[in-house]
């Protein structure tokens, strides 16, 4: 046997490769970026971004957060629950965060690995005129459907914080000048180190936000005083 230099000697600690939290498919760290399927009233499932908070031992709950009064949060808290799924497809992230997407399935082609989950709301705060409620995720049922060797690209970390400030272009307690900064910036590096799909992904971004005409529009009118 070959030892691992790198390894976790404690598969359920916090060690590089994170908490495994009981009852998931995968471990997890620090905030980790998902895509959750809740079920509507129409009975197709909603497709939206969700991060989760991993626990400090493999027994404590996950958690996730909801801002506001999104389809998430409705979905939630009539349903009781939905499906998170690991994806590295950055164009899922994309539609996810930044688009109204329904299907009728649960689980996504691009999904590989999934969770069902009951969500029990456990704390409401409010910032601002937003109401952020955070839930408990109990895994129902689980199942890996690929296995991959981890690679980084810094293309798709890019894409991935760029739904971010994508997404709070038109929130009044956020600089509309920085998150276009950001967003510049995001789009740089996916030129420069993603591959096809981390290109395609940012021009969806693009698409659903047209955040580039904000920037033009914005330098011009600085050229302008």
């Amino acid at each position: 046997m070959t030892a691992d230099p790198g390894g976790d000697s404690d598969p359920g600690g916090d060690g590089p490769t994170g908490v495994a939290p009981e009852g998931w498919p995968v471990s997890l760290r620090g905030v980790t970026e998902s895509v959750v399927t809740t079920r509507g009233p129409n009975d197709r499932w909603n497709v939206a971004a969700l991060g989760l908070h991993a626990p400090d031992d493999p027994g404590d709950p996950v958690t996730a957060r909801t801002y506001g009064r999104t389809r998430t949060w409705r979905n939630f808290a009539e349903r009781g629950g939905g499906v998170v799924q690991f994806t590295v497809d950055p164009r899922t992230f994309v539609d996810a965060a930044l688009t109204v997407r329904e299907v009728d399935q649960p689980v996504l082609p691009s999904a590989d690995a999934w969770v069902k989950v009951q969500a029990e709301e456990v704390a409401v705060e409010t910032e601002g005129d937003t109401t952020i409620r955070t839930w408990e995720l109990e895994p129902v049922e689980s199942a890996v459907v690929a296995e991959r060797v981890p690679t980084v690209n810094r293309g798709f970390g890019a894409v991935v914080d760029a739904t971010v400030a994508a997404s709070r272009l038109d929130v009044p307690s956020f600089d509309t000048g920085e998150l276009l900064d950001r967003l510049r910036y995001f789009a740089d590096v996916v030129e420069r180190c993603g591959g096809p799909a981390e290109r395609e992904a940012f021009r969806r971004i693009d698409e659903a936000t047209g955040w580039r005409e904000r920037d033009r529009s914005r330098g011009e009118g600085r050229d302008r005083s």
